[in-house]
């Protein structure tokens, strides 16, 4: 079981130390620190604004979705963060420093990504047209994430998880209500 878990380690240290190594093109390092950023959680209110005017119809079950959602993505992001308590890779491997402030001290998983793939979960569901777009902008903030120096590969993939999960239950919860 341990040779499995150093293996697991190995790979997702190989992964990121890739794509962290890409952070040496100036102009790439600039742009992707406003990638990270709108996944703060700023823009939400505004898509959420976008829906109210331009559908208003469906702003309410969309709203209230949402926020059911996010009541389940935080309550499991803050559990998983505090148990597992993984430090961040600017924190643990040698010549790997953050380009970014984390918001704390451990990585996985990642809220950033976390909230991006809710809110491209959400889009799929109630606005498919937007859907490629909102998850292609959910995975360049989970690449952002790894470049910056602040999160694994694998904070990455379990952070999309807890968003996508979190959205399909508050789907279930509020259509079934």
């Amino acid at each position: 079981m341990r040779s499995i878990r150093n293996s697991f380690v190995h790979w997702d240290e190989y992964f990121f130390t890739s794509i962290f190594q890409l952070g040496g093109r100036r102009l790439l390092s600039q742009w992707i620190v406003y990638l990270s950023h709108s996944g703060d959680g700023y823009l939400y209110p505004l898509i959420g604004g976008l829906v109210i005017l331009l559908t208003p119809g469906v702003a309410t079950l969309f709203w209230g979705t949402t926020i059911v959602a996010f009541a389940i993505e935080l309550s499991l992001y803050k559990i998983l963060k505090n148990t597992i308590r993984r430090e961040r890779p600017c924190r643990v491997m040698a010549n790997v420093t953050e380009k970014i402030q984390a918001s704390d001290r451990f990585s996985f998983p990642s809220g950033h990504t976390a909230g991006a793939f809710l809110m491209a979960t959400m889009a799929y569901f109630f606005f498919p047209a937007f859907a490629p777009l909102m998850f292609a902008w959910a995975c360049a903030i989970g690449f952002a994430r790894i470049f910056l120096g602040v999160h694994y590969p694998t904070d990455i993939l379990a952070g999309a998880l807890l968003g996508m999960l979190s959205a399909l239950v508050s789907l279930r919860m509020v259509m079934y209500f």
